[in-house]
């Protein structure tokens, strides 16, 4: 991954850690590891907050009824991948 996108994706993490005043810090964070139930174990209602806070953080909308958004919330390195592709700030 380039040195920027990993930044990026250290920025998303501090951001999920934030967001749900989650009790481990954010290299705990396993990129390819699932946010959703298994993996860092969040529910529907941490993804919109977490979706909530992306988009005031990047500048761009995430929509609840974004067919891509199982696979954008499917782990830390897939949401990097569309905030970079997405950002406005």
């Amino acid at each position: 991954m380039p040195e920027a996108n990993l930044e990026l994706q250290n920025e998303v993490a501090r951001l999920i850690v934030s967001a749900l005043n989650l009790d481990i810090s954010p290299e705990e964070i396993q990129a390819d590891a699932p946010l959703y139930g298994e993996g860092l174990g969040l529910d529907s209602i941490d993804i919109l907050e977490v979706a909530l806070v992306v988009s005031k953080h990047f500048g761009f909308q995430l929509r609840a009824d974004n067919a891509d958004n199982v696979s954008i919330f499917s782990s830390l390195a897939s949401l990097t991948r569309h905030i970079a592709a997405n950002r406005t700030k």
